[in-house]
């Protein structure tokens, strides 16, 4: 059974674009890990990063696969209705992701993309904390992205 205009309207509504299920469980293994002070969402900084640690200058987005348009199985998947709309609107997600990491790394910042579905790796906790620690190029799983600027 295919639903209606109105019950997707309505799950489309409930999707969060802030304090997600990925993004509280980054937070909480960067608390565990001991990075603290971070702030979330800062609208003065390019991209507005789910994650900011201003002092050191790092930046953390944790993308949803689907929604950012990640090389990955969930991500992969064209969308099943409305695909006018949707493969453009991933399409511009993406350049927009690309310009936001380009502005940031201008601006001397470090960025790291996590996505949705290598939250379960078991080397996350590593890969957070070699971004956090050295600023170099953290040992990135398939699909994490680090932008760092060269000084």
């Amino acid at each position: 059974m295919t639903e209606t205009s109105e019950q997707r309207s309505r799950v489309m509504r409930a999707v969060r674009s802030r304090d997600t299920g990925p993004e509280l469980a980054i937070r909480h293994l960067l608390w565990n890990l001991g990075f603290r002070g971070y702030r979330t969402h800062r609208q003065e900084i390019p991209g507005k990063p789910d994650i900011a640690f201003i002092g050191p200058k790092k930046a953390i987005f944790v993308h949803g696969c689907f929604w950012h348009g990640h090389a990955c199985q969930h991500g992969a998947n064209a969308p099943k209705s409305n695909q006018c709309y949707w493969t453009p609107k991933i399409a511009r997600n993406k350049a927009r992701d690309e310009a936001n990491g380009a502005k940031l790394a201008l601006l001397g910042w470090s960025v790291l993309t996590v996505w949705e579905c290598e939250l379960q790796r078991s080397d996350l906790a590593e890969t957070l904390t070699a971004f956090m620690r050295t600023g170099s190029k953290a040992r990135a799983g398939r699909g994490t992205r680090v932008v760092k600027q060269e000084r």
